[in-house]
């Protein structure tokens, strides 16, 4: 009865035994519409593997009630944080709780399915046995290191020891995600299983508790002997993406990993790399800032109920074929415009190397490319739910266009438009009903870059633009709403960065230092090859729209002559660089300081504040957002209004 009454007092947890005395244990933590790790849920799992030790299963089942098995922390928690203190208790909490789990006196097993995340990932290694849904929604990740977390729950102690080093630090290091057959491949999970099969493996494996299979040599020697060289050769791979006053991170968990056994809480508090050190570094403040700024945008595509069947991408370049490449791999069927079959076919062949990148499965690539339906006559319109205008930068070519296509298309249709740099108010004179264009702004390149700008003018119907935005959630990118202004957002304030960055190159400053001078701010690639990864046809176009609008004539003469040459950058193969297997080929930098850095990026951070005063977005969080998500502005910093902030106190 004592035990009953302890089971009926738990919020998040349920158990029970069955007629084989195993012991199935759910997640299903309430008010919530998937499982992550409160400081609430933690304890009560603590209780509930007390209760179910006393009852002397012959082994235990943790599964999950929602739709995934467990995203990880809950990471309000990490925002709560009132200090070290906090940081240090909450991670002792989950550190004992899976210690308990991992030292119970019978077999355990983690069933997986969907996002096995952070701790949800630390829970599952602290089980016997891993039991995976074979899906291509289940997901193992430990993607702490990308919001400035250490994952400190035993994944910097148990992955390696499951594993192996070299594979246990790739996960820990980058947080990328791998499905359920990479799991079984690398040892991580134990069976992939389909959904027919998945509770009987789960319940054979407990029964069974077959021996684990023992790590190689090499990896046993790599995990003693040969840890040095290990943790050597990753920090060097670190090194060429991070640094350490920017994200320490990844070199804590190389240090925790060799110098304290995986094990945060051994890290003496003075250390560099202890918990509190690490927890009033301000990038892991910045990061988790920016987990909650996506989070918001997420949000902003549940305003309507809207879902797409059916996509027709009018013009099949670049940046329409990819588009639809995109939106066939999320499931839609995509009907894909242009003017003859020889103009689609590389926007075909770059949706299968996509595909085949990154589905890794014969069957999956084969029903994405029969999803992409070449249509030179353009009768999908008719069928669409979404209409995406992608050709060229021309006002009465993209007139004509939709006056054509307004006819076809259904009376409920999205007709959006892929502009860049036009105003939709002025594309929409063609239209009978204006009220129903919209813009749908991705950038280039499409698969990689996460930001959408959803372009509303003052005559686009409210509803319109929240069934975009839905849209654009359900190609799992996400939507930043924006104001029919010349460049949106993002353009416009790259626009003076760009020109400011040509006007260095027309003065004689190398593209290479350029580069590197904003690389150490910094940002993912410095603007030499941004131009050239945009397109230089695209960046002058671009330029002499907006500088007609700031009142500003002088083009660059070095992109000027760059485009009059034809070299356009990484799709012709030469642009401000050369490009051998898509990598630029660049020398050495000359010697600069920070001044040049600053000098650079100040136009960009000017243009930011004016964009905002303007209402191009609603508010500076959503301006930060769109500006990370879209031109990687240096994560660490928070975004450029918040570093605008954080510069002037300092």
């Amino acid at each position: 009865m004592e035990r009953a009454d302890a089971k009926s007092m738990l919020k998040h947890w349920r158990w029970e035994t069955d007629r084989d005395a195993l012991a199935w244990l759910t997640f299903d933590k309430q008010g919530e519409s998937a499982n992550t790790f409160s400081r609430e849920a933690l304890l009560e799992l603590g209780l509930v593997l007390d209760q179910i030790e006393k009852s002397k299963p012959k082994g235990l089942i943790i599964r999950s009630a929602k739709d995934s098995f467990i995203g990880g922390a809950d990471i309000q928690e990490f925002a709560n944080f009132k200090g070290a203190d906090d940081a240090v208790a909450f991670t002792r909490l989950g550190w004992d709780t899976f210690q308990k789990l991992h030292d119970l006196p019978f077999p355990t097993t983690a069933m997986v399915n969907g996002f096995c995340m952070g701790g949800g990932m630390e829970m599952s290694l602290a089980c016997r046995y891993i039991v995976a849904l074979d899906d291509p929604k289940t997901r193992f990740a430990q993607p702490e290191v990308m919001v400035g977390v250490i994952p400190a729950w035993h994944a910097m102690q148990w992955l390696p020891e499951r594993v192996g080093p070299a594979t246990a630090l790739d996960l820990l290091l980058t947080g990328r995600t791998i499905d359920a057959k990479r799991a079984k491949r690398i040892g991580l999970a134990d069976e992939a299983v389909p959904l027919r099969i998945f509770e009987n493996t789960a319940r054979t494996v407990t029964l069974q508790a077959p021996p684990r299979k023992a790590l190689s040599l090499l990896n046993r020697l790599m995990l003693g002997p040969l840890k040095g060289l290990v943790v050597s050769q990753a920090r060097k791979q670190v090194a060429k993406k991070a640094k350490p006053e920017h994200y320490p991170v990844p070199y804590a968990i190389l240090e925790i990993w060799q110098h304290f056994g995986g094990n945060a809480l051994a890290v003496p508090a003075s250390h560099r790399f202890s918990i509190p050190s690490l927890v009033s570094h301000p990038t892991g403040k910045n990061l988790v800032r920016i987990f909650f700024l996506q989070e918001r945008l997420k949000g902003l595509g549940k305003g309507a109920s809207f879902k797409a069947r059916h996509v027709h991408v009018v013009g099949a370049g670049v940046m329409g074929g990819d588009i639809g490449a995109i939106c066939a791999m999320r499931g839609l069927t995509v009907t894909l415009q242009d003017t003859s079959p020889e103009r689609i076919a590389p926007a075909i062949k770059r949706a299968a190397d996509l595909f085949k990148r990154r589905l890794r499965d014969k069957r999956r690539e084969r029903d994405a490319m029969d999803r992409l339906i070449p249509d030179v006559a353009g009768t999908g319109a008719a069928r669409a739910d979404v209409v995406i205008e992608a050709i060229f930068e021309n006002l009465e070519a993209k007139r004509s266009l939709f006056a054509k296509i307004e006819q076809m298309a259904k009376p409920e249709a999205i007709l959006a438009t892929n502009t860049s740099s036009l105003r939709l108010a002025d594309i929409a004179t063609s239209l009978k009903d204006p009220t129903r264009l919209v813009g749908i702004h991705f950038f280039n390149p499409v698969p990689l870059l996460q930001l959408v700008e959803v372009v509303s003018s003052s005559q686009t119907n409210a509803e319109a633009a929240k069934r975009a935005a839905a849209f654009v959630r359900q190609i799992d990118k996400l939507p930043l709403p924006v104001k029919d202004a010349p460049g949106f957002l993002v353009n416009r304030v790259l626009g003076p960065y760009m020109q400011n960055a040509f006007r260095m190159l027309d003065e004689g400053l190398k593209p290479e230092t350029l580069d590197r001078a904003m690389e150490d701010f910094g940002m993912p690639m410095g603007p030499a090859e941004l131009a050239d990864t945009v397109g230089l046809d695209i960046c002058l176009a671009a330029g002499k729209s907006l500088a007609k609008n700031a009142k500003e004539t002088d083009i660059p003469q070095f992109l000027a002559n760059k485009v009059a040459l034809g070299q356009l950058g990484r799709k012709t193969g030469q642009g401000i660089y050369r490009y051998e297997g898509g990598k630029a080929v660049k020398g050495q930098p000359d010697a600069y300081d920070a001044h040049l850095a600053d000098a650079l990026i100040e136009p960009y951070l000017s243009e930011a504040q004016a964009a905002l005063r303007d209402g191009v977005v609603e508010d500076a969080d959503l301006a930060d957002a769109g500006l990370i998500f879209a031109t990687g502005f240096a994560p660490f910093r928070g975004g450029p209004l918040h570093y605008l902030k954080t510069r002037k106190k300092a």
